[in-house]
């Protein structure tokens, strides 16, 4: 049985030469599906949960369109790769609702830092301690994830020298957010959060990886991957996604691979080193991504992150064709062997290109792409 899947969507609006401009005041005004965040330069869409990749598909790819289609009444706009303010405007915040409290709270605390983009890969679990251990599980290897993931190279158009400038800046909240043991202990420890004031609300936790439900923290059913940059092409996302599935699928039948119990680390500390040695991991992938050297959760050995996701990929190609959707995972060997976005934006910096050139061409092949792969698969979803 596949599990069922979501996805947050939130992209930045433009010129075709990569400017970023403020719009979902108009976008969420006359486009149903779009939502504001707080920053007036990007909209979040979501997907409905769904089990087939085929369907997600084109749930990915027809609001897209349909948006694009929207920013041409607007001007010469469009949508902008990428998961930070690349070619410039990290000095100002530029508020989509300036009568929202917590849109003030968030910019008065963390200011252009969360003026960023990325996807949240939602996967339905109604169990409450197995969601918890998947938790755990997700939370010490989501920096595979962000590898896998990265295309944040600039910001104010420049190289930062990091692969991942959003996951760099975004201020994680509270510090320090723990390995979940159990439901109660994740309760207990947001109910202190909420007294303490280290969260405004429920939603006010941002790690990489967290629960989720429609009652937090009491009422749960998914689990929330966060730590991912915007991954512009449709079939990259569903093959990280389907590793993720793929991975779930073989703790639900194997619950020894737990981390809290299957790390070698030393027992009377090591929730606390598994969250040293992942937040540690977090920063090399923000910096080198595939590249970047890594400790590994099991016994802290040293890998590299793209071997690390091969090894994976391997012992889980199996555990997807038996659940019939192993298709899509195969592009993770493409994204393996040719880089993520931000590894080929920088190849194309080092061979003379400008920040700004590297994102207008991304621009016009994700335009182009995407209506082909949608004519390709969603006929009868199309727009007109």
């Amino acid at each position: 049985m596949m599990l069922s899947k979501g996805f947050e969507i939130e992209i930045y609006t433009g010129t075709h030469d990569g400017q970023i401009v403020g719009l979902s005041d108009r976008i969420t005004a006359n486009l149903d599906g779009f939502v504001r965040e707080p920053d007036s330069r990007n909209v979040e869409y979501t997907t409905a949960p769904l089990c087939s990749y085929e369907r997600l598909l084109c749930d990915l790819l027809v609001p897209r369109l349909r948006l694009r289609q929207y920013l041409k009444t607007l001007g010469p706009y469009t949508l902008v790769p990428g998961g930070t303010l690349a070619l410039g405007g990290s000095d100002r915040f530029y508020r989509s609702d300036p009568a929202n409290p917590y849109h003030a709270y968030i910019e008065r605390t963390y200011g252009t830092k969360v003026v960023t983009a990325s996807v949240h890969i939602n996967i339905g679990i109604a169990d409450p301690e197995l969601l918890m251990r998947a938790c755990r599980l997700v939370r010490v290897e989501a920096p595979l994830y962000l590898a896998l993931s990265a295309s944040s190279p600039f910001l104010d158009g420049e190289p930062t020298g990091f692969h991942s400038t959003r996951w760099h800046l975004f201020p994680q909240t509270p510090d320090r957010v723990p390995l979940f043991e159990s439901h109660a202990h994740f309760i207990r420890w947001t109910e202190e959060q909420l007294e303490l004031g280290t969260m405004q609300n429920v939603r006010h936790l941002w790690s990489s990886v967290r629960p989720n439900g429609d009652c937090r923290p009491y009422n749960l059913n998914r689990l929330e991957m966060r730590i991912c940059d915007p991954v512009i092409d449709p079939l990259a996302l569903l093959a990280i996604t389907a590793l993720l599935e793929a991975r779930l699928c073989q703790l639900m039948d194997d619950p020894s691979l737990d981390p809290l119990t299957a790390s070698l680390l030393p027992a009377a500390t090591r929730n606390d080193d598994l969250l040293s040695l992942t937040l540690a991991n977090e920063m090399a992938v923000a910096r080198h991504s595939l590249d970047a050297s890594l400790r590994h959760w099991q016994d802290g050995r040293t890998i590299k992150a793209r071997d690390w996701i091969a090894q994976l990929y391997a012992e889980l190609r199996p555990i997807a064709k038996e659940r019939g959707f192993s298709c899509f995972l195969s592009p993770l060997q493409r994204i393996l062997r040719e880089g993520n976005a931000a590894q080929q934006w920088l190849q194309q910096v080092e061979t003379g290109h400008s920040c700004q050139a590297v994102v207008a061409q991304a621009i016009q092949e994700a335009q182009q792409w995407e209506r082909e792969l949608a004519d390709q698969t969603c006929h009868g979803s199309l727009v007109a």
